[in-house]
Parts: C-alpha cells; structure tokens; sequence
C-alpha cells in the first residue's frame, strides 16, 4: 500500500460521522496527560504546586537552550524552503498557506491565528485552526448553513494530519461569519471553542451582535449559534478544567477580566450556565470611572516578584450578554466585575490547563509592559505570577501559550520585533526561544515563492507572529499569522524541557 493509498484509507474514516467518539480528545485531556499531569490527585486532595512560580524560580534568559542548541535554517520537508529557524534535528512540514484550495474546494482563509489538536487516534490528527479575518462586509467564506453573520469574515477551518506517513490529508472549513476569531481552547468533549476578541455589532455595519464564543466539533461543522451565557466582550482564549467541567476565558482589553463559566450540564455550554469575574483578596491599586463613579479595583499588571501568590474569590456577572456601558460601545461585562471590586489583567490572552493549574498570559503586563504569565490553582483557588518578561530581547509580548507533553510551556510573542519567535519556559523559570521566523519571500532571501493555487508571496513576514502552538507526542503544530502557514514540526524533544 502507497502513501496515497494511506491517505485515503484516513480520509474514508474520518469521514464517518461519529468518528471522533473513537478518537481522543487533546492529551492533556486524555488518560494518560489526566495521569501525567498530576490532576487525578489533585481531585481528591490539592496537589503541590510546581516549582514554577515558587520563590524558588528565578527567571534565567538564554540565548538558546542548552539542551537543544542554537537555532539555524531549516528546509520545509514539503517546499525546501528555508521558513523557519529550529535547533539541529528539527523537521517541519508546512500546509494550509493562505490560498490554498481545501478538500472542501474553499480557499483557505488568511490570518492564521489561535488552534490546537481536539482530538486523534493512531491514524490521524484533527486540529481546528481560528482565522482572526474582521471584516464587516466581505462576507462568509463558508455555505450558509454553517455561517453566523453572512456580511463576516472570520472562522475556523479543520485539518488533518496522519503522523504514520508524516502527511497532512485535508482541511475543510468549519464555522464563518464570525468576526476576528483569536484563539480559543480544546475541551475533553473532543471540541474547539472559537473566541471573537470583538464587541462589533450592528452599531457598527454587522448584521448581527459579535463578541461570542462557539462550540466547533473535531468532526463535520459547528452550529453557528453563540454560546450566550460564556460572554459578550473581546474573547480571546479559554481552557476547560477536565476535573470540574468549569471553562476559565480570558479577555484581550485593558482593563480586562479573567472568568470562569460554570456549566449547567458539563461538556455541553450551550444549555447554559454562570459567569463569574476573578477578583483577588488584596488591596486596590487602581481606579476606574464608569458611568461617572470611580471604582477601586487590583491591577495585576504592576511589577511584582515571581511567585507573588493572591488568594481568589468570584464575583457574578448577572448580564453575560451585555456587550456595552451604557452610552459607550465596549466594556459592558468587565464593567460589572471591576464595579464589584474584581481584578484586571492587563489585555488577557493565552490560557491554557496543564499539570492541574490553568495558565494565564497577560501579553502587556509587567514593569516593561512585555508580559507576564500567571498560574490559576482551581484547587487551592490561587493566583500566582509565575514569569514576567523584562524586555522585548528576552520575549516580546507573549501571546497565545500552550503546555507541553515534557512538562514546559511554550509561549508565542506578539510583540514588534523585527524576527518573531516562540519560547520555552521551563519550570526553573529558564527561558529560550525554540522557534524563529525565517519567512523573507524578498529578492535577496526566499525570493518570490507561489503556490499551486496561483498566489504569490514576495514580501518580508519574519515578523510576523507565531500562533496556536499545541502539542501532540512528538509533534508540535504552530501557525504563522501572515502569509499564513501551518506547520508540524517534530524532532528530539527529549533532548530538553519542551
């Protein structure tokens, strides 16, 4: 049987409509990351916590881990092209460049942003891909059925890659007429939900109210219906506590907030449930003026000490659905936490669960505005400042985060530097950049480079952010925002911490 053959034996069953109840959900999810992560202990008794974000961390910056060496160069197995710089003995394979005729005869949309793996067996991989497209007027790129707002652009689209052939088989649109579809988060219900960071509406040229989260399956499409009750604001990412059910989501505004959604009926957020905002048992260090009243509340965003720990109480959002202040045109939710004296981080982005504790970027906070990460304790209802940049050099504004199977996070920078890159943050507090942009399609580097589907990329993009990085065994998938691109990329992952 030939590689052909292969895939399309992995097309015919994948294709099956109750394929994903075979499947596993995302690995943290599954039995063996449930085990690994520590979270079957930490149900019945709160586990201790990592040393990451203990006072016995110390962020350490180098210029490349010790482990995996110094990044260089390397070839794209699919293109042989120099696209992305990775330490020696990395291979990645790229797909899905902006352009690209999908199996479902749709073009691949731009601005790859937020993904990760929902659910895979032995077979075959399916991730779901977020497209932060915000127009108000060029219209879905999906059928009708499986569109929110026709005159909107954003959505996800679903791929699939079979690492027995190290082979990616096909991508199909899943959910549009969404507006600037960031990141989002895998659930144990082998789903991706898909986060608008908007509060667009038809105030301003949509035919519908944006600012949701949707429930998009790892196998056929979504139903193209908001999960009210999760919000109205600037969403930008959420990850689900495997242990409670309960959703954590962030918010990429300033100030914004850190929620929970507590589910009526676990895995299924569509029949409902309560929001909460987070605050800390602190003192205030801030003030906002609503309505012409000034309100006390915690910035997180402030220097501090890595391992500065706040004891965590919530307060009740009683109006999920209201995007706006009145007489404004933002900020109706998060207003409701800071007039209860709830905390702010400063623009909310990446989250996500690993080795029992949620992850939290705050992409610019921190006494250099570069970021900080932060680690939620669900058990011990903690909050604790694990990582805090201290400038662009060392990480530029992380981004979307992703924990690995090895026990590190990796972090995407969102920042202005002129080559952007991914990091590894290990448990120590060590920080090293694992990735960088080699994209340059100008005369000198690449040089014009165009796809089968006729479209040409001839411009710089090594600034361009890296996004939605998510794991699976020995294969890291991670996107490039602009041109576009996804890639898999695999090596020796146990030589390090990532």
């Amino acid at each position: 049987m030939n590689h052909q053959d292969d895939l399309i034996d992995v097309l015919r069953d994948f294709s099956k409509t109750d394929a994903s109840k075979d499947m596993d959900p995302h690995w943290t999810y599954g039995r063996r990351g449930f085990l690994k992560s520590g979270v079957a202990a930490a149900a019945t008794v709160a586990m201790p916590f990592s040393i990451l974000g203990s006072k016995k961390a110390h962020a350490v910056q180098l210029p490349f881990s010790p482990d995996y060496g110094p990044l260089a160069p390397v070839a794209d197995e699919v293109t042989g092209l120099p696209l992305l710089q990775l330490p020696e003995g990395f291979k990645y394979w790229s797909y899905g460049w902006t352009g690209d005729v999908m199996t479902d005869g749709i073009a691949t949309p731009g601005a790859h942003d937020g993904m990760a793996v929902v659910a895979a067996d032995a077979n075959k991989i399916v991730l779901v891909r977020n497209h932060e497209q915000g127009s108000r007027t060029a219209g879905s790129y999906a059928n009708p059925k499986i569109t929110y707002d026709p005159l909107c652009n954003g959505g996800t689209t679903n791929l699939v890659f079979s690492p027995r052939t190290k082979q990616w088989v096909g991508a199909y649109a899943s959910i549009s007429g969404t507006i600037r579809n960031c990141a989002g988060g895998p659930t144990p219900w082998n789903s991706w939900i898909t986060c608008e960071e908007t509060s667009d509406g038809p105030h301003n040229g949509a035919s519908k109210q944006h600012g949701y989260c949707f429930d998009v399956p790892a196998t056929g499409v979504a139903k193209p219906v908001p999960l009210v009750d999760m919000g109205c604001f600037s969403h930008e990412a959420v990850a689900v506590d495997p242990v409670t059910g309960i959703i954590y989501e962030t918010e990429d505004s300033n100030p914004s907030g850190f929620y929970r959604f507590i589910p009526n009926v676990i895995g299924r957020p569509e029949m409902g449930g309560k929001l909460q905002m987070m605050k800390l048992k602190t003192a205030n260090n801030a003030t906002r003026t609503i309505n012409g009243v000034s309100y006390g509340y915690y910035n997180t965003g402030v220097a501090q000490a890595p391992g500065t720990t706040f004891d965590v109480e919530w307060v009740n959002i009683d109006e999920p659905n209201k995007p706006f202040i009145s007489g404004t045109s933002y900020g109706g939710v998060v207003a409701q936490g800071i007039m209860q004296g709830a905390s702010s981080i400063v623009r909310g982005e990446g989250v996500w669960y690993g080795n029992g504790v949620i992850y939290v970027c705050s992409t610019s906070g921190g006494a250099a505005g570069k970021g900080q990460i932060f680690a939620y304790d669900p058990r011990r209802e903690t909050f604790t400042l694990v990582y805090e940049s201290s400038g662009a050099d060392v990480c530029d504004n992380p981004d979307n985060i992703a924990w690995s199977p090895r026990g590190s996070l990796i972090l995407c920078e969102d920042g202005g530097n002129s080559v952007s890159r991914c990091h590894g943050l290990t448990t120590d507090g060590t920080v090293f950049p694992f990735i960088a942009n080699n994209a340059d399609f100008r005369s000198g580097a690449i040089g014009t480079y165009t796809r089968p589907s006729g479209r040409s990329f001839s411009s710089n993009s090594m600034g361009s952010e890296f996004c939605g990085a998510t794991f699976h065994n020995e294969w890291l998938f991670v996107n490039t925002q602009s041109p576009g691109i996804t890639y898999a990329i695999t090596g020796p992952w146990d030589n390090g911490a990532l």
